[in-house]
């Protein structure tokens, strides 16, 4: 009797671990709308190439090395098609292989988006290569991993904690991002010589909207998913609390950046509500099993309201971001992680930490991603520039990059005026 129950509940947390990874996948196709959206229509059929080649160089790089190198498996994932039962408590091996690389993959669609409308399509390919086979699965392996950094310090040890990778994935992707832009430099026309801010629309804010939708449906089995199983009854009350906080924190952060727009803009800017939900997604998910509902609506609000100052801000220092990448998924990952000690915190016994999480731990788990991405991502893109180049001609860029890197059009019909 007791073995057909642990093989049910195998069953089950298994099942709910692959539902989950497959709803996280599906954020692919969210970012992938959301960023086609916030382009302009002579850049879109590029911004979907990238996307869905992410997502493929993706899954196979962290098959190949990535999540040896991340949990200490074995190249090509040798020893984990086993049945399991011997090697996790919960849940077949493979199902926790589906479900980390759908993570690789949302960590590098962040960078897709920020480097938008200029970019080489070739040398942004290189680039998730490395970062998706490397660059993140070493900084996994020191947090979700339980590695030493370098070997000198524990993350854990000093009251770490990032239950489904507001820093882990949404910070390193932000990161990833940022030192791209920066070696990248604006798109052409985007700030005038007097220092004022040219706004160069979305072509399809309906497709934006789309991939918002589906991101924070996505968000339930990228939250969900973490807590790693749910055939028993605190599992199962963990989870259905994880889903109602991820819910409120998108629909606060949502209505606070379209508060924020309307008093600072003086119009419900679409695309501040849009990144507004985001960014309360972002921000729970560095502990959404902790806070109660009320809590973590006003994590959720105070994301969705940090994020539009941070979008303007950026903007400012001309820091060219096209989809707002970097302020959703950077300032309000660190925001999110900085807040854990608030419904998280640490709990001693013996003088010594044995669960929570700590500001001084969370800090230096920020600052260690930060550190590492960036210097590592930041020396990449370098290497590719002189290499290869990153950035297309300004003939190219001005024309459109649909035409010189896939040679496609995305709306023909509507480029040509004519229809079939």
């Amino acid at each position: 009797m007791e073995n057909s129950l642990f093989e049910l509940q195998y069953a089950l947390d298994t099942f709910y671990f692959l539902v989950c990874g497959a709803l996280v996948m599906w954020m692919a196709a969210g970012f992938s709308m959301l960023e086609a959206g916030l382009v302009r229509a002579k850049n879109t059929t590029e911004i979907l190439t990238k996307n869905i080649s992410l997502y493929a160089i993706a899954c196979v790089m962290y098959l190949m090395v990535g999540y040896a190198l991340m949990y200490d498996g074995g190249w090509f994932l040798q020893g984990i098609m086993d049945d399991g039962t011997e090697n996790a408590a919960y849940y077949a091996p493979s199902a926790d292989f589906f479900f980390q690389v759908v993570f690789v993959a949302t960590a590098m669609s962040i960078v897709s988006g920020a480097v938008a409308e200029r970019m080489k399509l070739w040398a942004f390919l290189a680039f998730a290569a490395v970062m998706t086979g490397f660059i993140y699965p070493i900084e996994g392996a020191w947090t979700w991993g339980g590695k030493a950094v370098f070997g000198l310090y524990s993350l854990s040890d000093f009251g770490f904690v990032d239950f489904a990778g507001s820093g882990i994935v949404h910070l390193a992707g932000a990161t990833a991002a940022l030192t791209g832009v920066l070696i990248l430099g604006p798109r052409l026309g985007k700030y005038r010589a007097d220092g004022s801010v040219n706004a160069l629309p979305g072509a399809n804010l309906p497709m934006a909207t789309l991939g918002t939708f589906i991101l924070w449906m996505g968000w339930f089995g990228f939250n969900g998913g973490s807590v790693l199983k749910v055939a028993d009854v605190n599992s199962a009350n963990s989870v259905a609390l994880v889903f109602l906080n991820t819910n409120a924190a998108a629909a606060a952060g949502a209505l606070a950046a379209l508060a924020l727009a309307k008093l600072r803009f003086g119009k419900a800017d679409l695309t501040m509500v849009l990144n507004g939900s985001l960014a309360g997604l972002v921000a729970i998910t560095a502990s959404p099993d902790t806070p109660t509902p009320f809590v973590a609506t006003l994590i959720g609000a105070i994301a969705g309201t940090i994020v539009v100052f941070s979008i303007v801000a950026l903007d400012r220092l001309k820091i060219d971001d096209p989809v707002g990448a970097i302020s959703v998924h950077g300032v309000a990952g660190v925001f999110g992680l900085m807040v854990v000690p608030f419904t998280h915190p640490a709990v001693y016994e013996g003088g010594a930490l044995v669960s929570g999480s700590l500001f001084s731990g969370q800090l230096l788990g920020a600052v260690t991603v930060f550190l590492w991405v960036g210097v590592t991502s930041g020396a990449l893109w370098w290497l590719l520039d002189r290499v290869m180049g990153i950035r297309v001609t300004a003939d190219e860029e001005r024309q459109g990059i649909d035409a010189s890197e896939c040679g496609l059009d995305a709306y023909p019909e509507f480029k040509s005026g004519k229809t079939a």
